[in-house]
């Protein structure tokens, strides 16, 4: 029985009869077909989705492993309830109302010493070594007298991971009341005070008055704004754009750290330097002076100074909205300043006189003598000074000699150099203007005439250029063989290059007869290559390698 028992599987030894007579009989072939129609009406859309026991549709493309219930979980219909979280396997967490309770218990009232209390102050929530209460001369356990409330006894709180990690946990909202009425007593008494002032009629300066209002408010008027006694102008405290950041002054990996969380670094980004020039980094100072104060900046700061002045005098310009009209304000009013310098100058001269201690010459010129330091070499040159020494060369520049306009060396024709102006070869010669550019033809010397043969390589020799006294139609014969030469060079290299095409057909044609009759040799008698001269084969000789060589896949090949 035993060896029975152990041979059925456990989910059937746990089945009772009246179980196995409630499971569902064996579906047949038909109800599988019924309910295999209606599973593809439900994913096509055509029926209804299955409900479950809480009224919502269930998606009929869930699989069926997912969608179906194991047998011991006892359902009577379709449902999902076995892929949810159960209930009572929940764990169940403390409300976010719940915290604990703090101070003592004054909803009793103790005027008898309790056994087990403690016996210095009663309480029975603690005994007297855990007492928090100053020791007192004589303990509630003997007088009997000022009994202490009992403490809160404290619940197990079940906290979730947030509760955890709440950080408002057990605030009490009412306890900021406290807050918020202290704060408004404040404004009430200021409000009283500013009506009193206003009563008795108190002449106070606006910044005054709201201080407490303009407490975060830097008191610098930013640029473009307009300067105003009577208007109170408040200002945010931004950072200006010229200022380089902190962390850009060394730019070095392994330099201070710069925390951008908190927009501060910890150490001096130059260690190495002096103190007096770190001190100025880190406060911005060096900054201002070599870069916000240099330049047209100076000006910009004249310009706002010169428009805050003419608001001041009832000229209503701005440098920002109106930079022209504010430039031709400031133009006309330097001109008219200067203007009544000069003539107050000139009416006290008048008056007084002594115009001529005003004319007298330079004190350089007087006393012959000036603290301007200049250093010359031997042969005069200046080496060291204010002056900038003068590069120059060894000939005189820019001199123009016998009615010449222009240097010699300025024109060049037929291999000699002359005067551009009247196109003249002979070095100091008269110049003669246009009538000797008709006139002028350069003469072309014997050794010449021979450099000018050979660099247009005149291989047959027949045409010679003219010699001494040559006239200007031989000129322009002379430039027009030159065209006909390049055209003669062109025709012989076309024929230099057929020569060599038929060259290189002979040859390979002579190369395929010769290999031919090898082929067809012994080969014990064939003769050794031993001798044959390697070399790159010339362009010519690819070609009629090209234009020799047999195609097989020709169809003409046949008729050859």
């Amino acid at each position: 029985m035993a060896s029975c028992n152990q041979s059925l599987p456990v989910s059937q030894i746990l089945k009772t009869k009246s179980e196995i007579e409630d499971e569902p009989k064996k579906k047949s072939r038909e109800d599988w077909r019924k309910a295999k129609e209606l599973e593809e009406a439900r994913k096509a859309g055509t029926a209804p989705a299955a409900v479950d026991e809480e009224g919502k549709d269930i998606n009929p493309h869930i699989p069926q492993y997912i969608s179906s219930a194991p047998w011991y979980y006892g359902t009577t219909g379709p449902t999902l309830k076995h892929q949810r979280p159960q209930e009572e396997k929940q764990k169940q967490f403390s409300d976010i109302h719940e915290w604990y309770n703090r101070g003592v218990d004054n909803s009793k009232i103790i005027t008898k010493y309790r056994k087990g209390a403690c016996e210095n102050c009663g309480a029975l929530t603690h005994k007297k070594k855990d007492c928090m209460e100053r020791p007192r001369k004589v303990g509630a356990r003997y007088s009997g007298a000022n009994i202490a409330p009992d403490e809160f006894i404290q619940k197990n709180l079940s906290l979730s991971f947030d509760g955890k990690r709440d950080r408002w946990s057990g605030y009490n909202p009412s306890e900021h009341k406290a807050v918020i009425e202290e704060f408004q007593k404040v404004e009430e008494a200021k409000r009283h005070l500013k009506a009193e002032k206003l009563n008795a009629n108190e002449d106070t300066d606006g910044d005054d008055e709201d201080k407490d209002e303009d407490k975060y408010v830097d008191e610098v008027d930013m640029p473009g704004t307009k300067v105003d006694s009577k208007q109170r102008i408040t200002v945010r405290n931004l950072r200006i754009r010229e200022d380089t950041a902190k962390y850009l002054r060394n730019l070095d990996p392994s330099s201070a750290y710069y925390d951008p969380k908190t927009r501060s670094m910890r150490e001096n980004p130059n260690p190495t330097e002096d103190d007096i020039y770190t001190i100025f980094i880190i406060l911005g100072i060096l900054e201002k002076i070599l870069f916000v104060f240099t330049g047209d900046t100076t000006n910009h700061a004249k310009a706002q100074l010169f428009a805050w002045e003419a608001y001041e005098k009832g000229v209503d310009v701005h440098l920002l909205a109106e930079p022209t009209k504010l430039e031709l304000l400031q133009k006309e009013y330097e001109k008219k300043k200067e203007q009544f310098k000069t003539k107050v100058q000139g009416s006290v001269l008048e008056r007084y006189g002594g115009e001529e201690h005003l004319q007298a010459p330079p004190k350089s010129l007087l006393l012959a003598q000036t603290e301007d330091y200049i250093e010359y070499s031997r042969s005069g040159k200046i080496i060291k000074g204010t002056e900038k020494e003068v590069i120059r060369s060894k000939y005189e520049e820019d001199v123009y000699i016998n009615n010449h306009t222009s240097v010699w060396g300025s024109y060049w024709k037929g291999g000699q150099w002359g005067y551009k102006c009247c196109h003249s070869f002979v070095k100091n010669s008269y110049c003669l203007g246009e009538a000797g550019r008709n006139i002028n033809v350069p003469i072309l010397d014997s050794k010449k005439v021979e450099k000018i043969e050979e660099n247009n390589g005149d291989e047959d020799g027949t045409d010679k250029l003219p010699d001494k006294g040559i006239s200007s139609s031989s000129e322009e014969n002379v430039t027009m063989s030159k065209s006909q030469k390049k055209k003669r060079k062109i025709k012989e290299k076309k024929n230099k290059k057929k020569d060599k095409l038929k060259e290189a057909l002979k040859a390979e044609e002579a190369n395929q007869k010769e290999a031919e009759q090898i082929l067809l040799m012994n080969e014990r008698k064939r003769p050794y290559n031993s001798m044959f001269e390697v070399k790159k084969p010339t362009d010519e000789e690819i070609e009629a390698y090209y234009l020799k060589r047999r195609r097989e896949d020709d169809p003409m090949n046949q008729f050859l």
